[in-house]
């Protein structure tokens, strides 16, 4: 019996000496809540400057919410938005990670989470902003330009065959429809009420502005925002985290995987100054535009 209690004190200072050793991050009783960036306009931009897709983000997601004494997950935004689709993708695997685990999404706002940015805050169970964020814009935009009298000007006759009475719709080079214009509205409202729906069943009880306030496009700092319900609270990453968690709460970053060469050689792979040179030939003039477009989107917030 003696020796038995000899053994197990033993083995017990052992285990005591082994946990020691380990990394923070794998003993037993840490708290961990792993934090995902989500930085940027959303959607494809160019295939030189990816935005935010849910192809480039699932891995990423997995992985966050896989850590071993997980208590939950923190999401940091900083997204004027972009494409609705891949917001909404990105959104709901966000959330069904979150049931299938049983981990709570801390979401914390930097600079603005607006439009899919917003969407994209929704996935989380809170939201945290600084004072001086800009949240909402929920609302659907498009644009375009009108190039039919720059090309006559300049002699230039557009010819364009189709099949189909609506396949030309909304083509910059030809004098505006406004029965096109209509049927662009239509889908406009038809993707703005999907957008309202997904807020309304994330947010729930806690959003307190009416519908005529919160679902026009405007946008608002963080004290208002906190107000009508958009946000739950001001508040950063690691002051949150540490109040709710405890000081030695653990916060790795999940980034994306790199492939081999760039694991071994650091951050830029071989052929990085490849892409470099073709990210500043190929994109012209496609490329000048994306940025254009890109700096617009984001000016939108005044940023």
């Amino acid at each position: 019996m003696v020796e038995q209690r000899v053994d197990q004190a033993s083995l017990s200072t052992f285990r005591d000496r082994v946990m020691a050793l380990l990394p923070a991050i794998l003993r037993r009783g840490t708290p961990v809540v792993p934090v995902v960036r989500l930085s940027g306009v959303i959607g494809a931009v160019t295939p030189l400057r990816p935005g935010l897709t849910l192809a480039g983000l699932a891995k990423t997601l997995e992985r966050a919410f896989s850590f071993r004494n997980a208590k939950a997950v923190a999401v940091v935004i900083n997204s004027p938005g972009g494409s609705p689709v891949q917001s909404r993708q990105i959104y709901l695997r966000i959330r069904q990670l979150a049931v299938e685990k049983q981990l709570p999404v801390l979401v914390f706002v930097e600079d603005v989470a607006a439009s899919g940015g917003y969407m994209l805050a929704c996935a989380g169970d809170e939201i945290f902003c600084d004072p001086s964020s800009i949240l909402g814009s929920i609302g659907v935009v498009g644009g375009s330009f009108g190039f039919q009298e720059l090309i006559r000007r300049i002699g230039i006759e557009r010819r364009l065959y189709t099949a189909g009475d609506h396949k030309a719709m909304l083509d910059p080079f030809l004098p505006e429809n406004p029965d096109d214009v209509d049927r662009l509205k239509a889908i406009q409202r038809e993707i703005h009420a999907i957008f309202i729906a997904l807020v309304k069943q994330s947010r729930g009880a806690r959003l307190k502005g009416p519908d005529k306030v919160l679902f026009t496009g405007e946008y608002w700092a963080g004290d208002t925002s906190i107000a009508l319900g958009l946000a739950d609270a001001i508040g950063d990453l690691r002051s949150t985290l540490r109040s709710r968690f405890g000081d030695k709460v653990l916060m790795p970053l999940v980034t994306p995987g790199r492939g081999l060469l760039s694991s071994l050689f650091g951050r830029r792979s071989a052929g990085a100054d490849t892409l470099g040179m073709l990210d500043g030939i190929s994109e012209l003039p496609e490329g000048l535009i994306s940025a254009l477009e890109t700096r617009a989107i984001w000016a939108r917030f005044g940023f």
